[in-house]
């Protein structure tokens, strides 16, 4: 993985937990941040095809809203489809270092972080970046993943 982001970030600082973080919330406190600085990877499909979105720890991605914003219908993707779409398990998927370049929706909320952390490849990882750099890694189309308040 430190090839897959040394690719795409100047010197990639990569940090281990001593345990697995799993969830926004245990990263978040590992971490010492807030939880909306952490870059949940999630795996969905959009009409059958992987779709990967980055989304602000600090709320869940509306599917239904957002299937509508892209046009289609968005469905949690089985862990069998999320291994085979990055290459990676659920828990710890990175932006980047995928088999095949998958869609992305980066989460607006995230621009409000101006640090924010993804996971590295493994529950026991993460690596931090800006807003601007995770658009930039995973070409992602910036999108809010809830409606309006």
């Amino acid at each position: 993985m430190a090839a897959a982001l040394a690719a795409h970030t100047e010197e990639p600082r990569i940090r281990w937990f001593d345990e697995h973080a799993t969830t926004a919330v245990e990263a978040a406190r590992l971490l010492g941040v807030d939880v909306g600085a952490i870059a949940n990877s999630l795996v969905f499909e959009l009409d059958g095809e992987p779709l990967l979105v980055m989304t602000s720890g600090a709320h869940r991605v509306d599917t239904v809203w957002l299937g509508e914003q892209l046009g289609g219908v968005i469905r949690r993707a089985k862990p069998e489809v999320v291994a085979a779409a990055t290459g990676q398990v659920i828990g710890g998927v990175a932006p980047v270092g995928h088999p095949a370049p998958l869609r992305t929706v980066v989460d607006a909320d995230l621009a409000a972080y101006p640090e924010i952390w993804a996971a590295a490849g493994h529950a026991r990882t993460v690596f931090p970046l800006t807003f601007d750099q995770l658009v930039a890694i995973t070409h992602g189309q910036v999108l809010p993943v809830q409606p309006p308040a």
